[in-house]
């Protein structure tokens, strides 16, 4: 871990040498061959320093030379800090200073002779440091080698049945899955199944009991298992395969005859092959050894694979159904499996007296196998109570036991990360366990740390390298308990023996109050010391701990006083020059400035939101390094200092929900580096900057609103491609624009946009009060996945929506007060949820008008059972492009009936929604000849429909529902005609007999 910090400080060393160049400030004069000596060492260094990280375990003097290392490398990084607050500050002084000169240079003589004693002892530290590596002979570039690695020992299908607690209903479907015929992709492929989960699990467990089960033996007439472990020696490994089917090892080591040899001996079987402790991801390795088990006549044959990280899985073909992640024991489970172990030779008595305590410590396992047999070894010898309670009230860490027994089985996997990953890994023991960490919110503080190379290393994206972090811990199983939204993972949690674990490597060496490096203030709390020195982090403090803040805490890096109850930014905060990320958020600063802040010139992450702050300081352009600013929900905040624009670094800008904030700054566009600008919730900004449409970079752009005086602000998204995510598109029109009103101008602002060519947007919500020829001009890009539209006074829904070629899975339509037709949206291929509400109170002005519902919604009128047309009648007042696009449409259609294939309306369509329409009356059915036809197909995904306060609604159109064959939940709310209708009552619910579905299992309920 070490490598990291050591790696960042070399780099930051030339970068500041480089700077100082730049900007022809000199500030340590003297020191600068010194300096660049120093970078060179450190990055030789670094070289070696994978192979003293995995000797440190062993060999607690390497132990002891890597903390000094990375304790004054970390003093080294704060020199940095204070040379680089120097740089701003004498650059500050250069711009419109008003000190007299011979001030000036008594200042700038004085600030580079202070920093140029600090790098000097820091160096001479370092220099000794490196004297004393060469006693220790590390290697170079250390490879790794399984052979030099510490191992577990080689695993067998043997297993003692009466040391195996839990896991039948995983056995129960790991055999089902075994046993069955099918699985593979091809007739020729073979199945492989994978048991995925973290050390000490219990995944080869799992593999023994399924490989030894009597139904499995039956079924299999060979079974092979072999041990792979970290190396995955090909040639090894198919000569113990060769050797177990009973065949003589041939007299070669070339793979292909080797392979040869193996399909034969397997020709015509049925085989299961387990592959125990798989760790390579390397397909080429792989791909050989399963071509030679294809075959045609044996099919149902298997393979097994365990490993501890689901790369693994998918790289060997398993598919998702075909992977199992294996999860804890039950409190009770680890206690029975323990109980065996530590209750081995005692009488009964014994036994008794010391159950609840056992019990207790059986909890500390938290579901870990290994966690529950180590201990349980460990109590075998201790006989009095007060051993156990010891052992009960003891950090799992500091067991020596459990240290040799189960994190030697985790540090094989922690070797196996970069030292990148082996820090942002031990970071995260900094949350308390059973924690739910948000992934966005943990990718910043790595970044904070350091542990992500800056921008430009190596021309990526940190938020992307960081989330690459975060997925291959995952894909390791150290993290579990994953929330997701979609396919992105929000939130995870720690195993909290992995917790320990954690914990463990950061404290390793540094135990207790010895560890720590001696501090003479009394007021300190020892707790807060540890955790500054460990993680340069402090959260979750109510408070500042000192008002005086001595020099064990100034280190600090992260800071959150979020939700603390401060009425004013704490003054002493100035103190933290050392500071990147610091979260002041939730707290009342209503009549402050942010002054204090910005003279924090390392500062790379800032929060402020929710803090009811009424300006912002001009001064916050000092913060130079800042890359991620959060103003948000502040509403007494009007305007952003123009000086804002200086922050040149800066990513992301968050003004969200801020309702007074009437404009931006002019010189926007000097934010080069800007992507996300999150301004959602702005009421009051109704003009936005030119500049705005200069930054290419952006990658979020909540909102854009225009009206009758403003329609060039839709200009400004021409060049923004970039854009994705969600998009918010408002009208603020008076009143509805009549025919007479849209001016040619008008159209050629909104198709400037180019909403067409921006095909990263997922989301996209039109507000909208003007006229629908306005909304044909706002044709989105087919990848567009969800559609929000409010269409107040509109007749007809825009010429695209109903496009083929659209991938839209969700609509929402709302307020559309005057639409009389929903045609077309049946064509839609993906379309999973369509719902279209009116939300304004019964008896207004505003009710909707809709009164039909009619069959071309579907998207086509069918006549017979072989022939499809789609309604294609137009007007002349209709625009080229969507008369174009039916003609399209028609013929596509026309094409599908001359072959005499299935017809398909709303053919993903999974859940429809119908609210408030006090006027809609008909739903009009398809025809007897419609429903009995096998040609046309409508609706065979929808589960679920829901008709809310439709009141004039006389009649369902029951052969279309027949024709939903997998409707399984229908809801009608406050509609009293299809009450009266159809209720077969039973009790108090209906039944689908009133409306004679097939499906037995509908569910039909009316409240």
């Amino acid at each position: 871990m070490v490598d990291v910090i050591v790696s960042g400080v070399a780099a930051r060393l030339t970068d500041l040498i480089a700077k100082q160049i730049r900007n022809s400030v000199n500030l340590v004069k003297g020191v600068e061959s010194d300096i660049q000596n120093l970078s060179g060492e450190l990055k030789r260094l670094g070289n070696t320093l994978d192979d003293a990280e995995r000797r440190e375990f062993k060999d607690k003097s390497v132990k002891d030379w890597l903390r000094k290392l990375e304790d004054a490398s970390y003093e080294m990084d704060d020199v940095l800090d204070e040379w680089n607050i120097s740089i701003v500050k004498l650059q500050q002084k250069k711009v419109g200073s008003f000190i007299p000169f011979p001030n000036l240079v008594v200042n700038n003589f004085a600030i580079r002779y202070d920093i140029a004693l600090k790098i000097k002892e820091v160096k001479k530290r370092l220099d000794l440091i490196f004297v004393e590596r060469d006693r220790f002979d590390f290697v170079a570039s250390y490879p790794i080698h399984a052979s030099r690695e510490p191992r577990l020992s080689q695993t067998t299908s043997l297993i003692d049945l009466a040391k195996v607690c839990g896991r039948e209903s995983e056995n129960e479907n790991l055999v089902d899955k075994l046993m069955s015929v099918g699985g593979s992709r091809d007739e020729l492929d073979v199945c492989v199944l994978s048991i995925v989960g973290p050390g000490g699990i219990g995944k080869t467990t799992l593999a023994k009991l399924a490989y030894n089960d009597s139904r499995v033996k039956n079924c299999f007439q060979l079974r092979i298992w072999i041990c792979v472990s970290r190396s995955f020696d090909e040639v090894g490994i198919v000569n113990e395969i060769i050797f177990r089917v009973g065949g003589s090892k041939p007299n070669t080591n070339q793979l292909d005859m080797l392979l040869r040899c193996l399909k034969e001996l397997i020709s015509g079987k049925k085989f299961l092959l387990v592959l125990d402790d798989v760790w390579i991801e390397d397909n080429t390795k792989w791909e050989p050894l399963k071509n030679s088990l294809k075959q045609r006549d044996g099919v149902g044959s298997k393979i097994l694979v365990t490993t501890r990280n689901q790369s693994v899985a998918v790289m060997i073909g398993s598919v998702k159904n075909e992977i199992h992640h294996l999860g804890s024991l039950s409190d009770d489970e680890c206690w029975l499996l323990l109980s065996r172990i530590a209750f081995s030779g005692k009488n009964e008595e014994e036994c008794k007296r010391f159950h609840n305590m056992g019990n207790n410590i059986a909890k500390k396992c938290k579901g870990l196998p290994l966690a529950a047999k180590t201990l349980g070894s460990l109590l075998l010898s201790k006989n009095t109570l007060k051993e156990w309670e010891n052992v009960m009230n003891s950090k799992i860490w500091e067991l020596e036991k459990v240290e040799i027994d189960i994190f030697s089985h985790l540090l094989i996997s922690y070797n196996e990360l970069s030292p990148t990953l082996k820090r942002c890994f031990s970071y995260c023991a900094v949350f308390p366990k059973d924690t739910k960490i948000d992934v966005e919110s943990v990718v910043t503080k790595w970044m904070a740390m350091g542990y992500l190379e800056s921008r430009g290393s190596n021309g990526g994206d940190w938020k992307v390298r960081g989330r690459e972090n975060f997925d291959k811990l995952a894909m390791l199983s150290l993290f579990q308990d994953f929330k997701s939204c979609g396919d992105r993972t929000e939130s995870f949690k720690m195993h909290d023996i992995l917790h320990d674990f954690a914990l463990f490597l950061r404290k390793n060496g540094r135990v207790g109050a010895a560890g720590m490096k001696k501090t003479t203030c009394q007021a300190c709390n020892i707790l807060i010391v540890s955790q500054v020195q460990e993680y340069r982090s402090l959260f979750n403090y109510k408070e500042l701990p000192n008002p005086h803040l001595c020099e064990c805490l100034t280190r600090v890096r992260l800071l959150s006083l979020r939700k603390c109850g401060l009425r004013g930014i704490p003054k002493q905060i100035k103190k933290l020059i050392h500071l990147r990320w610091l979260n002041l958020g939730r707290n009342n600063f209503h009549d402050q400035d942010v002054k204090t802040v910005c003279k924090l010139y390392n500062l790379q992450f800032l929060w402020l939101d929710m803090c009811q702050l009424e300006k912002i300081s001009s001064k916050i352009g000092n913060l130079v390094h800042l890359i991620h600013l959060d103003l948000s929900y502040n509403d007494p905040l009007k305007e952003l200092p123009e000086r804002l624009c200086n922050l040149c670094e800066l990513e992301t800008l968050n003004v969200e929900g801020c309702g007074n904030l009437s404009k931006l700054p002019q010189g926007i566009h000097r934010l080069v580096n800007l992507k996300h600008l999150y301004n959602s919730g702005t009421g009051s900004l109704l003009q936005y900057p030119q500049g705005l449409g200069q930054l290419t970079c952006l990658d979020t752009l909540s909102r854009v609103v225009f009206d009758e005086l403003h329609w060039n602000e839709l200009r400004l998204l021409k060049n923004l491609n970039r854009l994705s995510g969600c998009l918010e598109l408002r009208t603020k029109f008076g009143n509805r624009l009549e025919d007479g009103d849209i001016k040619e101008e008008h159209l050629e602002a909104i198709r400037e946009a180019e909403l067409g060519k921006k095909k990263h947007i997922q989301e996209l919500r039109i507000i909208f009060s003007g006229h629908v020829i306005l909304i044909d001009a706002l044709k989105p890009h087919p990848n567009l996945q969800i559609l929000d539209l409010t269409l107040a006074c509109e007749h007809r829904l825009p010429w695209w929506i109903a496009s083929p070629i659209n991938q839209l899975i969700s609509i929402t339509l709302s307020e559309c007060t005057h639409l009389s037709s929903l045609s077309h949206l049946g064509q839609l291929p993906l379309l999973e949820n369509f719902e279209i509400k009116f939300e304004s109170p019964f008896g207004s002005p505003f009710e909707s008008r809709l009164e039909f519902v009619g069959r071309e919604i579907l998207g086509t009128t069918t006549t017979t059972t072989t022939t499809t047309t789609t309604t294609t009648t137009t007007t002349t007042t209709e625009p080229a492009a969507r008369r174009d696009h039916i003609s399209e449409a028609s013929s596509s259609s026309s094409t599908v009936g001359r072959k005499n294939t299935n017809t398909i309306g709303f053919p993903k369509l999974k859940k429809l929604q119908f609210t408030n329409f006090s006027k809609w009356k008909t739903w009009e059915d398809i025809t007897a000849e419609e429903e009995d036809s096998t040609a046309i197909t409508l609706m065979p995904c929808l589960t679920e429909l829901i008709i809310r306060n439709c009141w004039e609604l006389t009649d369902l159109p029951l052969r279309l529902l027949r024709k939903a064959s997998s409707l399984e939940s229908l809801h009608i709310y406050g509609s009293t005609q299809l009450e009266r209708l159809y209720a077969y009552k039973k009790g108090q619910h209906w039944t689908p007999i009133s409306i004679s579905h097939p499906n037995p299992h509908l569910v039909l309920k009316h409240f």
